[in-house]
């Protein structure tokens, strides 16, 4: 409790536009350069260091990229659905800010996974793609964000466009839970969880650590396109509030007589 207590605290500090860019000035190049480091590090050990693995061999340095990826894509759109249901319950607009923000990284890490597992599959499998209940998930949840951000994009009044959003956001989070348990509900051609499950076999430790390394990576991207998008949306707010408060200009013309 205390530490759902203390995340609490922390979202009604940053609640606020000038606290938050306070932070944001703080922990966006914190992340970005984690993100560099880590990535890099976990790349070149994931390509150049790591063995192959027995089941898949070569082809398993596509995990690499293809898990964290999809990790990414579901938290991601976990965010957007938190923040949409705070915007939605409280009105607040930082809320909708921070939820706008993530929807382009979250469609980008989803087709990332969607394509590198096509590219996975091909050679674990025998096939590009299969409508198994996996893949079709995350298919559907691309569809989710475009969605999502087509709402922002086509409706012009703003609070409109976050109501509509957020209650899309919501019930789209019904997704989530679909991608993550489809390995145990249906029979797909996916592996259930290797190293977040109690009893799961695990990874090998060489196969792990780049693993480890680029989920961290790409979370701490993932974080970094969050906190500079919020920045990004609240500055062209804070624009257009500037250019709707601004007095009208009347021009006085002689009437020549």
């Amino acid at each position: 409790m205390n530490i759902l207590s203390n995340i609490g605290k922390l979202i009604s500090y940053l609640a606020n536009p000038t606290r938050f860019l306070r932070f944001s000035r703080f922990a966006t190049p914190i992340s970005g350069w984690s993100a560099l480091v880590l990535i890099s590090v976990g790349l070149i050990i994931s390509l150049f260091i790591s063995p192959p693995a027995v089941e898949h061999g070569q082809a398993v340095r596509i995990m690499y990229v293809h898990v964290p990826a999809a990790w990414c894509a579901m938290a991601a759109y976990t965010g957007i659905a938190i923040a949409s249901l705070v915007s939605f319950v409280w009105r607040h607009n930082l809320a909708d800010l921070v939820a706008k923000s993530l929807a382009l990284p979250g469609a980008a890490f989803t087709f990332l996974a969607l394509v590198t597992g096509s590219l996975w599959g091909r050679p674990a499998w025998g096939t590009w793609w299969q409508w198994d209940g996996r893949m079709t998930s995350v298919l559907v949840l691309l569809f989710i964000y475009i969605g999502y951000m087509a709402i922002w994009n086509i409706v012009s009044d703003r609070r409109q466009a976050a109501r509509l959003a957020a209650i899309l956001a919501m019930v789209g989070w019904l997704n989530i839970p679909i991608i993550k348990f489809s390995v145990n509900w249906w029979n797909t051609l996916h592996q259930p969880a290797t190293i977040s499950e109690p009893g799961a076999p695990g990874l090998p430790l060489e196969l792990l650590t780049p693993l480890l390394l680029m989920f961290l990576g790409y979370t701490a991207l993932l974080a970094w396109f969050a906190l500079r998008g919020t920045e990004a949306e609240l500055a062209t707010l804070k624009r257009q509030r500037k250019a709707q408060s601004a007095p009208a200009k009347i021009t006085i013309e002689d009437v020549p007589s």
